[in-house]
């Protein structure tokens, strides 16, 4: 991130807008696809639809729409070689583009934390789980989240916090640089993203310790005692592990996404 661009007109040299449309081709792509086979799961299922299926569903929602919404300018700020300031007036581009990239950001965390705390609770306190965690209520986390992240992304906009260009002038984010004495915006998204990252991993962790001991403990026992019940808990655990694997490497994915802007933060202090 190079401070020179902060207002610069003109997009930078070390621009490159085929990785721009790498990303984007590849996002766009593997969203299509993970909707194409949860389509075809939800058609190929005789049960009911479960409430991981639908966090799932929710979250490359969420991020296609993101990348649908923000790609298209970076884009345009290359084709006609003009930063997002020179393009907007007022720096109106500039702050549609950052809390575009904080709020899907959020967003979409928020769903991962949602998808991670759902296969723990399934694990690890069931009947609670049976209980309290009803289709209705899940479905119920999106409008939360969304409302959360929209008034808490527009503290900026609000004059508590600030906006900054990055090179190669085709992005702007939250200002990472500590310019007051007095907590910025910056330190909470940064804190409330760093909360959430430590969170999924303690989940995953947990889940991925339980399915260890379940798996032990059924190993232990000897084959000729199994009875057909035994025979269902063990494909209900395989369930849990497919969840827990996919969960593992979405969260990787927004992880590797998500740590270096919390990290730039810590850099800046």
């Amino acid at each position: 991130m190079m401070a020179s661009c902060e207002n610069s007109s003109t997009v930078h040299k070390d621009g490159s807008v085929m990785s721009s449309t790498l990303l984007f081709t590849t996002g766009l792509i593997g969203n299509t696809i993970a909707l194409v086979i949860l389509g075809k799961h939800k058609r190929d299922s005789r049960r009911r639809v479960s409430a991981f299926y639908i966090l799932v569903t929710g979250l490359v929602l969420t991020d296609l729409f993101g990348k649908c919404l923000i790609s298209p300018v970076v884009f345009v700020s290359y084709a006609s070689n003009l930063t997002l300031k020179a393009l907007g007036a007022n720096n109106h581009l500039c702050d549609y583009f950052s809390f575009s990239m904080s709020f899907f950001g959020l967003a979409s965390m928020f769903i991962l934390f949602a998808m991670a705390l759902e296969c723990w609770l399934s694990i690890s306190h069931p009947f609670f789980y049976q209980e309290h965690f009803t289709k209705r209520r899940v479905i119920v986390i999106f409008p939360v989240v969304y409302i959360f992240c929209l008034l808490f992304c527009s503290m900026p906009l609000m004059g508590l916090g600030s906006n900054k260009q990055y090179c190669p002038g085709t992005w702007c984010f939250i200002n990472m640089t500590m310019v007051e004495q007095t907590p910025s915006f910056s330190v909470l998204y940064a804190t409330l993203m760093a909360i959430l990252i430590a969170s999924v991993l303690l989940c995953n962790s947990s889940v991925a310790i339980n399915l260890t001991k379940m798996y032990r403990k059924q190993r232990q026992r000897s084959n000729s005692s199994l009875s057909v019940r035994d025979g269902t808990r063990r494909f209900a655990h395989s369930e849990e592990v497919d969840h827990l694997i996919l969960l593992v490497l979405m969260s990787a994915i927004f992880l590797i996404c998500s740590l270096p802007l919390t990290a730039s933060h810590s850099a800046a202090m």
